[in-house]
């Protein structure tokens, strides 16, 4: 008899250690890991690999990275080519079956929306151009939204004990989420004749979404820094074209916009890219929030 209840309450501890047992996800940037913190509230653990002041596309594969992935349930990344220079290595150097290449524990948030700036032509004399296409989608929010619907449904499929949770989760983040977006297209309302230049292509989802117009690129091909003879031509474009600012990311070298700035008397911004660029960007909202407020600092109206 004793070894009866020895086994039954033993087999009660599993239960209840397998019932408890949390999700652990591995994001590769902060956006992502905020989505899945939204969505998967207490049956998740987090992790990002990259933090707001590194270039996502330029990460080394360290042993820490490995390690972590090493024991994730679920791989949540940006996709669309931005990791590919180090992501499968991290994969393969895992161990972790789970979270290969076609496996349901991977994630790709770019293969869920329309992409743009999908080239025709995969030419590498054009510069570092990503052949799936422009990856920072993360910039749009009606994509995030997207995202968020097939993300919430690959919780449910990789935990389905608590699918119940999993979609009253997505049901209160889509409610809150539209309300968002709905008020952030009246507030930008001042932004849908701006023009401005760039360095890099990392604004045109935003762009696209808020009708912003990019004139020019600092960089004189895709993921070449900005040169002194290419600065020079935007000079002369800015006399041609009215400009009302020069953007970059926050993790960018700054020197070329500063230069630029200067030469034509314009103001530039470094524009927080994703959360933890600036203090007190903590979740997604509020990184739609900040770079709204800095766009409208340089509108002309």
């Amino acid at each position: 008899m004793r070894i009866k209840e020895l086994i039954g309450g033993l087999a009660l501890l599993i239960a209840a250690s397998n019932a408890s047992a949390k999700m652990s996800v591995f994001a590769c940037e902060p956006e992502w890991e905020a989505l899945v913190k939204s969505l998967g509230g207490d049956h998740v653990t987090t992790f990002s690999a990259t933090h707001a002041f590194q270039d996502p596309h330029y990460i080394e594969a360290l042993p820490a990275l490995i390690s972590k992935l090493n024991r994730a349930d679920l791989l949540v990344c940006t996709g669309a080519e931005l990791e590919v220079g180090w992501l499968p290595l991290l994969q393969r150097k895992s161990g972790n079956p789970d979270v290969q290449p076609g496996q349901a524990g991977v994630f790709l948030a770019a293969d869920f929306v329309k992409k743009l700036e999908v080239p025709h032509v995969h030419d590498c004399s054009g510069g570092d151009i990503h052949a799936a296409g422009n990856p920072h989608v993360h910039l749009d929010p009606r994509r995030v939204l997207t995202i968020a619907q097939h993300l919430h449904e690959r919780l449910i499929q990789l935990d389905p004990s608590n699918s119940d949770d999993y979609r009253a989760q997505f049901e209160h983040f889509s409610a809150r989420w539209q309300n968002h977006i709905a008020r952030w297209e009246r507030k930008s309302q001042p932004l849908t004749k701006l023009q401005v230049m760039v360095q890099h292509r990392n604004w045109s989802y935003l762009f696209d979404w808020l009708g912003i117009r990019e004139v020019a690129d600092l960089e004189p091909k895709p993921g070449l820094p900005p040169t002194s003879r290419h600065l020079q031509s935007l000079v002369k474009t800015a006399g041609q074209q009215m400009i009302d600012g020069i953007l970059i990311a926050n993790y960018q070298e700054d020197r070329g916009a500063k230069w630029l700035s200067e030469k034509i008397d314009r103001p530039y911004v470094a524009l927080p890219f994703t959360l933890g660029a600036e203090e007190d960007i903590e979740t997604l909202a509020q990184l739609f929030d900040r770079i709204l407020d800095h766009l409208l600092d340089i509108s002309p109206q």
